[in-house]
Protein backbone atom coordinates (compact mmCIF):
# COMPACT_ATOMS: atom_id res chain seq x y z
CA UNK A 1 0.00 0.00 0.00
CA UNK A 2 1.53 3.52 -0.88
CA UNK A 3 0.87 5.90 1.87
CA UNK A 4 0.50 9.79 0.52
CA UNK A 5 3.87 11.01 2.53
CA UNK A 6 7.09 10.99 1.23
CA UNK A 7 10.50 10.72 3.50
CA UNK A 8 13.87 12.14 1.75
CA UNK A 9 16.38 10.23 2.88
CA UNK A 10 20.29 12.09 2.03
CA UNK A 11 23.47 9.83 2.15
CA UNK A 12 23.44 6.89 -0.47
CA UNK A 13 25.63 4.89 1.88
CA UNK A 14 24.74 1.85 4.06
CA UNK A 15 23.11 3.27 6.67
CA UNK A 16 21.10 5.93 4.56
CA UNK A 17 20.18 2.61 2.07
CA UNK A 18 19.09 0.57 5.07
CA UNK A 19 16.76 3.27 5.97
CA UNK A 20 15.50 3.85 2.87
CA UNK A 21 14.74 -0.32 2.80
CA UNK A 22 12.72 -0.27 5.95
CA UNK A 23 10.52 2.95 5.29
CA UNK A 24 9.79 2.14 1.81
CA UNK A 25 8.65 -1.45 2.93
CA UNK A 26 6.39 0.15 5.33
CA UNK A 27 4.34 1.94 1.94
CA UNK A 28 5.61 5.26 2.30
CA UNK A 29 7.34 7.34 -0.99
CA UNK A 30 11.33 6.93 0.21
CA UNK A 31 13.52 9.36 -2.42
CA UNK A 32 17.20 8.60 -1.75
CA UNK A 33 19.41 11.90 -2.53
CA UNK A 34 23.49 11.86 -2.75
CA UNK A 35 26.20 14.31 -4.17
CA UNK A 36 28.00 11.90 -5.61
CA UNK A 37 26.92 10.06 -9.09
CA UNK A 38 26.52 6.71 -7.48
CA UNK A 39 25.68 4.88 -4.22
CA UNK A 40 28.16 3.55 -1.42
CA UNK A 41 31.24 4.09 -2.89
CA UNK A 42 33.48 4.32 0.25
CA UNK A 43 31.53 0.92 0.91
CA UNK A 44 32.90 -0.52 -2.30
CA UNK A 45 36.69 1.40 -1.61
CA UNK A 46 36.42 -0.20 1.79
CA UNK A 47 35.70 -3.56 -0.28
CA UNK A 48 38.69 -3.84 -2.61
CA UNK A 49 40.81 -5.60 0.02
CA UNK A 50 38.22 -8.17 1.06
CA UNK A 51 34.68 -6.90 2.08
CA UNK A 52 34.49 -7.58 6.02
CA UNK A 53 31.12 -7.22 6.57
CA UNK A 54 30.85 -7.92 10.09
CA UNK A 55 32.05 -10.08 13.45
CA UNK A 56 31.25 -13.14 14.61
CA UNK A 57 31.90 -12.66 18.43
CA UNK A 58 29.80 -12.92 21.02
CA UNK A 59 28.01 -10.41 21.25
CA UNK A 60 28.99 -8.94 24.84
CA UNK A 61 32.31 -8.87 23.60
CA UNK A 62 30.75 -7.61 20.19
CA UNK A 63 28.82 -4.60 21.39
CA UNK A 64 32.50 -3.52 23.76
CA UNK A 65 34.34 -2.69 20.57
CA UNK A 66 31.55 0.74 20.86
CA UNK A 67 34.01 2.10 23.77
CA UNK A 68 32.02 4.49 25.86
CA UNK A 69 29.40 4.51 23.46
CA UNK A 70 28.27 0.77 23.73
CA UNK A 71 24.90 1.28 25.99
CA UNK A 72 24.25 4.29 23.26
CA UNK A 73 24.29 1.61 20.59
CA UNK A 74 23.35 -1.20 22.47
CA UNK A 75 19.29 -0.82 21.24
CA UNK A 76 19.92 -0.87 17.47
CA UNK A 77 22.80 -3.03 17.66
CA UNK A 78 20.76 -5.81 19.06
CA UNK A 79 17.70 -5.26 16.76
CA UNK A 80 19.97 -5.40 13.90
CA UNK A 81 23.06 -7.52 15.46
CA UNK A 82 25.66 -9.68 13.26
CA UNK A 83 23.52 -12.54 12.97
CA UNK A 84 20.63 -10.58 11.34
CA UNK A 85 23.25 -8.74 9.27
CA UNK A 86 24.33 -12.19 7.75
CA UNK A 87 20.75 -12.78 7.37
CA UNK A 88 19.92 -10.46 5.56
CA UNK A 89 22.96 -10.60 3.16
CA UNK A 90 21.94 -14.24 2.38
CA UNK A 91 18.69 -12.55 1.66
CA UNK A 92 19.90 -10.71 -1.41
CA UNK A 93 21.62 -14.04 -2.81
CA UNK A 94 24.92 -13.34 -1.21
CA UNK A 95 27.03 -16.35 0.58
CA UNK A 96 29.29 -15.45 3.55
CA UNK A 97 31.56 -17.57 5.61
CA UNK A 98 33.77 -16.52 8.91
CA UNK A 99 37.40 -16.01 8.44
CA UNK A 100 39.90 -17.22 10.91
CA UNK A 101 39.85 -13.96 13.02
CA UNK A 102 36.60 -13.96 13.32
CA UNK A 103 35.71 -11.52 10.61
CA UNK A 104 32.79 -12.56 8.09
CA UNK A 105 33.14 -11.93 4.61
CA UNK A 106 30.90 -12.53 1.44
CA UNK A 107 31.74 -15.78 -0.20
CA UNK A 108 33.68 -13.89 -3.27
CA UNK A 109 35.15 -11.38 -0.56
CA UNK A 110 33.83 -8.74 -3.20
CA UNK A 111 31.55 -5.48 -2.27
CA UNK A 112 30.14 -4.72 -5.62
CA UNK A 113 28.00 -7.82 -6.21
CA UNK A 114 26.22 -7.39 -2.91
CA UNK A 115 25.86 -3.61 -3.20
CA UNK A 116 24.36 -4.54 -6.84
CA UNK A 117 21.79 -6.76 -5.97
CA UNK A 118 20.60 -4.76 -3.05
CA UNK A 119 20.23 -1.52 -5.15
CA UNK A 120 18.25 -3.37 -7.77
CA UNK A 121 15.92 -5.02 -4.58
CA UNK A 122 15.62 -1.09 -3.31
CA UNK A 123 15.06 -0.12 -6.90
CA UNK A 124 12.35 -2.71 -7.59
CA UNK A 125 10.67 -2.14 -4.59
CA UNK A 126 9.81 1.75 -5.81
CA UNK A 127 12.88 3.72 -4.07
CA UNK A 128 13.50 6.66 -6.17
CA UNK A 129 17.28 7.78 -6.28
CA UNK A 130 18.68 11.55 -7.09
CA UNK A 131 22.48 11.37 -7.54
CA UNK A 132 24.94 14.21 -8.49
CA UNK A 133 22.33 16.15 -5.16
CA UNK A 134 24.55 17.97 -2.82
CA UNK A 135 22.95 19.23 -0.10
CA UNK A 136 23.27 22.59 1.19
CA UNK A 137 20.75 23.55 3.86
CA UNK A 138 18.34 22.27 5.61
CA UNK A 139 14.91 23.97 7.04
CA UNK A 140 12.33 21.60 9.37
CA UNK A 141 11.42 19.53 6.23
CA UNK A 142 12.61 21.58 3.21
CA UNK A 143 16.07 20.45 2.13
CA UNK A 144 17.83 22.63 -0.87
CA UNK A 145 20.24 21.23 -3.08
CA UNK A 146 23.07 22.20 -5.38
CA UNK A 147 22.33 19.88 -8.63
CA UNK A 148 24.25 20.50 -11.97
CA UNK A 149 24.71 24.37 -10.88
CA UNK A 150 21.20 24.75 -10.31
CA UNK A 151 19.87 25.37 -6.73
CA UNK A 152 16.54 22.32 -6.30
CA UNK A 153 13.93 22.32 -3.43
CA UNK A 154 12.25 19.43 -1.89
CA UNK A 155 10.02 19.33 0.96
CA UNK A 156 9.40 15.82 2.64
CA UNK A 157 7.20 14.63 5.55
CA UNK A 158 10.11 13.46 7.18
CA UNK A 159 13.81 13.28 6.52
CA UNK A 160 16.89 11.23 7.14
CA UNK A 161 20.25 12.35 7.09
CA UNK A 162 23.16 9.45 6.72
CA UNK A 163 25.40 11.82 5.25
CA UNK A 164 28.82 10.11 6.76
CA UNK A 165 31.99 11.35 9.12
CA UNK A 166 34.70 13.65 7.98
CA UNK A 167 36.87 10.40 6.74
CA UNK A 168 37.92 10.15 2.74
CA UNK A 169 35.64 13.14 1.68
CA UNK A 170 36.34 12.64 -1.93
CA UNK A 171 34.41 10.06 -1.50
CA UNK A 172 31.35 12.46 -0.04
CA UNK A 173 31.58 12.26 3.46
CA UNK A 174 32.90 15.65 3.93
CA UNK A 175 31.38 16.88 7.34
CA UNK A 176 29.61 19.99 5.87
CA UNK A 177 26.45 19.06 7.48
CA UNK A 178 28.30 20.17 10.83
CA UNK A 179 27.34 23.76 9.78
CA UNK A 180 23.29 23.69 9.50
CA UNK A 181 22.72 21.69 12.38
CA UNK A 182 24.65 23.53 14.65
CA UNK A 183 22.95 26.77 13.76
CA UNK A 184 19.35 24.78 14.44
CA UNK A 185 20.97 24.07 17.91
CA UNK A 186 21.98 20.31 17.91
CA UNK A 187 24.88 19.60 19.70
CA UNK A 188 27.95 18.18 18.03
CA UNK A 189 31.35 16.73 19.02
CA UNK A 190 34.13 17.70 16.64
CA UNK A 191 35.42 15.13 14.22
CA UNK A 192 38.41 13.82 14.28
CA UNK A 193 40.14 11.03 13.12
CA UNK A 194 39.47 7.36 13.94
CA UNK A 195 41.05 4.31 12.95
CA UNK A 196 43.82 6.30 11.70
CA UNK A 197 48.19 6.10 11.15
CA UNK A 198 49.98 7.71 14.17
CA UNK A 199 53.11 10.51 14.01
CA UNK A 200 56.41 9.36 15.48
CA UNK A 201 59.78 11.58 14.48
CA UNK A 202 61.96 8.87 13.26
CA UNK A 203 65.40 9.43 12.44
CA UNK A 204 66.40 10.18 9.58
CA UNK A 205 68.57 6.90 9.43
CA UNK A 206 65.67 4.83 10.13
CA UNK A 207 63.22 6.55 7.99
CA UNK A 208 65.76 5.82 4.60
CA UNK A 209 66.42 2.15 5.71
CA UNK A 210 62.75 0.76 7.06
CA UNK A 211 60.24 3.34 6.30
CA UNK A 212 57.12 1.28 4.71
CA UNK A 213 59.01 -1.50 6.34
CA UNK A 214 56.37 -4.17 7.65
CA UNK A 215 56.26 -5.14 11.35
CA UNK A 216 54.86 -8.57 12.03
CA UNK A 217 54.08 -10.66 14.75
CA UNK A 218 53.90 -8.53 17.18
CA UNK A 219 51.93 -7.38 20.78
CA UNK A 220 51.11 -3.70 21.47
CA UNK A 221 50.08 -2.71 25.53
CA UNK A 222 48.54 0.22 26.16
CA UNK A 223 47.21 1.34 29.76
CA UNK A 224 44.36 4.19 29.03
CA UNK A 225 44.27 6.51 31.75
CA UNK A 226 42.67 5.70 34.86
CA UNK A 227 41.65 2.05 32.90
CA UNK A 228 42.70 -1.33 32.36
CA UNK A 229 45.86 -2.63 30.34
CA UNK A 230 45.23 -2.78 26.53
CA UNK A 231 47.08 -5.92 24.63
CA UNK A 232 47.19 -7.06 20.98
CA UNK A 233 48.84 -9.31 19.18
CA UNK A 234 49.00 -8.41 15.09
CA UNK A 235 51.06 -6.50 12.53
CA UNK A 236 51.72 -3.07 11.28
CA UNK A 237 53.76 -0.94 9.15
CA UNK A 238 56.36 1.36 10.37
CA UNK A 239 55.83 4.41 7.81
CA UNK A 240 58.37 7.64 7.12
CA UNK A 241 56.08 9.79 9.51
CA UNK A 242 55.32 7.49 12.43
CA UNK A 243 53.23 3.56 11.98
CA UNK A 244 50.26 2.81 9.98
CA UNK A 245 48.28 -0.49 9.71
CA UNK A 246 45.80 -2.89 11.20
CA UNK A 247 47.31 -3.08 14.89
CA UNK A 248 47.85 0.64 15.07
CA UNK A 249 44.26 0.96 14.03
CA UNK A 250 43.06 -0.87 16.84
CA UNK A 251 45.18 1.25 19.70
CA UNK A 252 44.07 4.66 17.28
CA UNK A 253 41.52 5.82 20.20
CA UNK A 254 43.21 5.06 23.48
CA UNK A 255 46.58 6.85 21.13
CA UNK A 256 44.48 9.61 20.30
CA UNK A 257 42.77 10.57 23.29
CA UNK A 258 46.21 10.59 25.40
CA UNK A 259 47.66 12.87 22.39
CA UNK A 260 44.49 14.92 22.82
CA UNK A 261 45.11 15.61 26.37
CA UNK A 262 48.64 15.04 27.44
CA UNK A 263 50.14 15.98 23.47
CA UNK A 264 51.82 12.75 23.24
CA UNK A 265 51.67 8.65 23.76
CA UNK A 266 53.34 5.73 24.78
CA UNK A 267 53.08 2.47 23.89
CA UNK A 268 55.05 -0.59 24.57
CA UNK A 269 55.64 -2.91 22.13
CA UNK A 270 56.82 -6.37 22.43
CA UNK A 271 59.13 -7.60 19.39
CA UNK A 272 59.24 -11.04 20.09
CA UNK A 273 55.71 -12.13 21.90
CA UNK A 274 56.12 -15.97 21.52
CA UNK A 275 58.83 -15.66 23.76
CA UNK A 276 58.99 -14.91 27.48
CA UNK A 277 61.83 -12.59 28.79
CA UNK A 278 63.29 -15.27 31.00
CA UNK A 279 63.63 -17.27 27.80
CA UNK A 280 65.09 -14.52 25.96
CA UNK A 281 67.70 -13.63 28.85
CA UNK A 282 68.99 -17.16 29.39
CA UNK A 283 69.42 -16.78 25.37
CA UNK A 284 71.06 -13.44 26.09
CA UNK A 285 73.67 -14.56 28.42
CA UNK A 286 75.16 -16.36 25.80
CA UNK A 287 77.53 -13.67 23.88
CA UNK A 288 80.19 -14.70 22.17
CA UNK A 289 83.66 -12.49 22.03
CA UNK A 290 84.28 -10.21 19.52
CA UNK A 291 80.84 -10.96 17.96
CA UNK A 292 78.79 -8.07 16.68
CA UNK A 293 76.19 -6.59 18.29
CA UNK A 294 73.73 -7.46 15.34
CA UNK A 295 74.65 -11.33 14.75
CA UNK A 296 74.29 -11.55 18.37
CA UNK A 297 70.36 -10.69 18.06
CA UNK A 298 70.45 -12.40 15.06
CA UNK A 299 71.61 -15.33 16.54
CA UNK A 300 70.56 -15.64 19.60
CA UNK A 301 67.03 -14.66 19.58
CA UNK A 302 65.98 -14.21 16.07
CA UNK A 303 65.69 -10.62 16.04
CA UNK A 304 66.76 -8.18 13.30
CA UNK A 305 66.09 -6.37 10.49
CA UNK A 306 63.33 -3.72 11.50
CA UNK A 307 62.67 -4.77 14.84
CA UNK A 308 66.08 -4.56 15.13
CA UNK A 309 66.47 -1.40 13.61
CA UNK A 310 63.50 0.27 16.37
CA UNK A 311 65.42 -1.39 18.95
CA UNK A 312 68.20 0.78 18.58
CA UNK A 313 66.15 3.71 17.95
CA UNK A 314 64.16 3.85 20.81
CA UNK A 315 66.95 2.42 23.71
CA UNK A 316 70.14 3.69 24.50
CA UNK A 317 72.90 1.80 22.95
CA UNK A 318 74.70 1.45 26.57
CA UNK A 319 71.43 0.21 28.21
CA UNK A 320 71.15 -2.96 25.31
CA UNK A 321 74.44 -4.07 26.42
CA UNK A 322 73.34 -5.54 29.92
CA UNK A 323 70.86 -8.92 28.99
CA UNK A 324 68.55 -7.67 31.73
CA UNK A 325 67.66 -4.62 29.86
CA UNK A 326 68.15 -5.74 26.05
CA UNK A 327 65.21 -8.94 27.37
CA UNK A 328 63.48 -6.37 29.56
CA UNK A 329 63.39 -3.49 26.31
CA UNK A 330 62.66 -6.33 23.28
CA UNK A 331 59.08 -7.40 25.88
CA UNK A 332 58.33 -4.04 25.96
CA UNK A 333 59.94 -1.39 24.03
CA UNK A 334 58.70 2.33 24.36
CA UNK A 335 57.47 4.11 21.54
CA UNK A 336 56.08 7.44 21.88
CA UNK A 337 53.64 9.38 19.14
CA UNK A 338 53.19 13.10 18.69
CA UNK A 339 50.38 12.64 16.68
CA UNK A 340 47.66 11.15 14.65
CA UNK A 341 47.05 11.50 10.79
CA UNK A 342 44.73 14.01 9.22
CA UNK A 343 40.89 13.16 8.98
CA UNK A 344 41.11 13.10 5.04
CA UNK A 345 43.45 10.04 5.43
CA UNK A 346 41.99 7.95 8.48
CA UNK A 347 39.64 5.00 7.35
CA UNK A 348 36.83 6.40 9.83
CA UNK A 349 36.02 9.36 11.84
CA UNK A 350 35.02 9.72 15.52
CA UNK A 351 32.50 12.68 17.06
CA UNK A 352 29.30 13.97 15.24
CA UNK A 353 25.74 14.64 16.51
CA UNK A 354 25.49 14.33 20.49
CA UNK A 355 23.44 11.32 21.95
CA UNK A 356 21.87 14.06 23.58
CA UNK A 357 20.31 15.30 21.02
CA UNK A 358 18.36 12.78 19.60
CA UNK A 359 15.82 10.59 21.04
CA UNK A 360 16.01 6.57 21.21
CA UNK A 361 15.28 6.47 18.13
CA UNK A 362 17.43 8.89 16.67
CA UNK A 363 15.20 11.69 15.72
CA UNK A 364 16.83 15.07 16.47
CA UNK A 365 15.21 17.10 19.59
CA UNK A 366 15.76 20.21 17.65
CA UNK A 367 14.04 18.94 14.68
CA UNK A 368 11.47 16.71 14.80
CA UNK A 369 10.39 14.74 11.65
CA UNK A 370 14.59 14.36 11.10
CA UNK A 371 16.22 11.36 11.85
CA UNK A 372 20.47 10.88 12.02
CA UNK A 373 22.44 7.48 11.23
CA UNK A 374 25.27 6.21 10.22
CA UNK A 375 28.97 7.80 11.12
CA UNK A 376 27.99 10.91 11.03
CA UNK A 377 26.78 9.93 15.12
CA UNK A 378 28.98 10.35 17.68
CA UNK A 379 30.69 6.90 18.02
CA UNK A 380 34.11 5.02 16.88
CA UNK A 381 34.71 1.63 16.32
CA UNK A 382 37.63 -0.68 15.44
CA UNK A 383 38.25 -2.10 11.77
CA UNK A 384 36.73 -5.58 11.83
CA UNK A 385 33.36 -5.01 10.27
CA UNK A 386 32.16 -3.37 12.91
CA UNK A 387 32.24 -0.09 11.21
CA UNK A 388 29.44 -1.54 8.81
CA UNK A 389 27.43 -2.93 11.15
CA UNK A 390 26.69 0.15 13.64
CA UNK A 391 25.87 1.91 10.11
CA UNK A 392 23.27 -1.03 8.81
CA UNK A 393 21.77 -0.88 12.64
CA UNK A 394 21.47 3.07 13.17
CA UNK A 395 20.34 3.14 9.62
CA UNK A 396 17.67 0.71 10.53
CA UNK A 397 16.58 2.12 13.79
CA UNK A 398 16.46 5.41 12.16
CA UNK A 399 13.89 3.69 9.16
CA UNK A 400 11.91 2.27 12.29
CA UNK A 401 11.74 5.74 14.03
CA UNK A 402 10.68 7.28 10.62
CA UNK A 403 7.51 4.75 10.35
CA UNK A 404 6.46 5.51 13.66
CA UNK A 405 6.80 9.12 13.33
CA UNK A 406 4.81 9.28 10.33
CA UNK A 407 1.65 6.70 11.98
CA UNK A 408 -1.71 8.73 12.14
Amino acid sequence: MQHARSVVVVGAGPAGLMAAEVIRAAGYRVQVFDAKPSACRKFLLAGIGGMNITHSEPYPQFIQRYYEKADWLDRALRRFDADALRGWVHELGIETFVGSSGRVFPRDMKAAPLLRSWLRRLREAGVEFHMKHRLLDLDQHQLEFEHEGKRRVVEADAVVLALGGGSWPKLGSDGAWQAFLARAGVEIEPLQSANCGLLCSWSPRLKEQHGGSPLKNIAFQFTPQGGQPVSREGECILSHYGMEGSLIYAFSKHLRDAINRDGRAELLIDLLPSQSEAQLLTRLQRKKPKESFAKYLKRSVGLQGVKAALLYECVEREQLQDPRHLAAAIKALPVTFDGVCPIEEAISSAGGVCETSLDPQLMLNALPGVFCAGEMLDWEAPTGGYLLTACFATGRLAGEGVCQFLQP
